[in-house]
């Protein structure tokens, strides 16, 4: 098997020039590429003490769930706005260009729970300072944030703060 580097595909000047987009969907189709994502993502968190994971629409459930059937955990969805049935608590939270707003079912964390974030990929942190302060608002409490790929250049650790971020693979560029 090859490592992470081997299935991320990287497609330069999209969405714009001067971008490197990181794509992902070339692990996800690949079996020995997600079992190496899985597996590395694992690794990353064996030291941490957590009681359920929660994932990021979408592609924080697509991680999330192994991670979480791995560590015999509970999954816990954040969603876009709208897209839960049962009583939420919500987040908006600033984008590029313009805002987006995130939802968690207001039962879903107990409070003390140490909860594990994660998605696929942290950019300027936006997304994740808004589940930060989801769980946190329902009394849980963020033990780490793990993701496949952390681009440096958009400073997203730094937004976050001093929470434990663990990251399979890290560009330095956007």
């Amino acid at each position: 098997m090859k490592d992470i580097d081997g299935y991320i595909r990287s497609i330069p000047d999209f969405p714009e020039p001067g971008i490197i987009f990181r794509d992902i969907t070339s692990i996800l189709q690949d079996p020995e590429g997600l079992q190496v994502a899985i597996d590395d993502m694992q690794e990353l968190i064996d030291d941490l003490d957590f009681d359920v994971v929660v994932g990021a629409e979408s592609r924080g459930f697509v991680f999330g769930a192994p991670l979480a059937y791995n560590n015999k955990k509970g999954l816990v969805l954040i969603r876009k706005k709208g897209k839960l049935p049962c009583e939420v608590v919500s987040k908006e939270y600033a984008l590029e260009y313009g805002t987006a707003t995130i939802e968690i079912h207001k039962d879903a964390i107990k409070p003390g729970q140490k909860v594990l974030l994660v998605d696929d990929l942290i950019a300027t942190g936006g997304t994740t300072k808004a589940m930060i302060e989801l769980v946190e608002e329902l009394g849980g409490v963020v033990a780490g944030v793990v993701v496949l790929i952390e681009l440096a250049g958009l400073k997203g650790r730094e937004f976050i703060g001093d929470y434990r971020l663990d990251a399979v693979r890290t560009y330095d560029g956007k």
